[in-house]
């Protein structure tokens, strides 16, 4: 019986000693923390290079002159390192999707068929959903800690309703589609490294 409790506490001690080779990040974009849009992300170790990243946004504001910059977004994203996880130079694949409501802006964007200058005078409210492909970088600040770099290129789907003006109800357009071609991914991550 006590070799067997000894076996089992070595086997125990082994797999905790793969736990704390740092399998598991929390992660924070400052980009998206900075224009007001809470945001989270947990990324875990799947292999040596492999990672699989999570990220969340979530942002309820109403703004001042009747603005509005409502939206929730999910991406995950499968990461390759080309050294070891969560350091230097990384690739990756990711999907994204959401809703969102926003209008009462005067955008000044007119390029890859989206013309943000309609965010003045109207409001959208939709849903999209897509994919990108990423290129990242992190630095490593100290034992828990590293900043990541991040773009990411891709595509999204929407359908939306388009309404007369950013605070009222009067519905313009019903289930309109619009296609999007562009940057899909921008971030500056803090991260925690467990």
């Amino acid at each position: 019986m006590k070799r067997i409790i000894l076996l089992l506490a070595i086997a125990v001690i082994g797999v905790v000693q793969n736990v704390k080779a740092q399998d598991v990040a929390l992660k924070t974009n400052l980009l998206a923390d900075g224009f007001l849009n809470p945001n989270i992300g947990i990324e875990v170790g799947l292999a040596p290079k492999w990672t699989l990243d999570i990220t969340g946004q979530f942002n309820a504001w109403t703004l001042s002159h009747d603005r509005h910059w409502k939206h929730w977004v999910v991406q995950p994203e499968v990461r390759y390192w080309l050294c070891d996880r969560f350091g230097a130079h990384f690739f990756g694949a990711h999907l994204h999707g959401g809703q969102y409501n926003i209008g009462g802006f005067d955008g000044k964007i007119n390029m890859l068929g989206t013309d943000t200058q309609k965010l003045k005078d109207s409001r959208f409210q939709g849903w999209f959903v897509g994919a990108g492909v990423a290129y990242g970088y992190a630095w490593i600040l100290g034992h828990h800690w590293n900043l990541e770099a991040e773009i990411g290129f891709g595509y999204s789907y929407t359908r939306y309703d388009k309404f007369r003006c950013a605070g009222c109800g009067k519905k313009v357009e019903t289930n309109k589609p619009h296609h999007y071609v562009g940057p899909t991914k921008v971030a500056i991550n803090l991260v925690y490294l467990f």
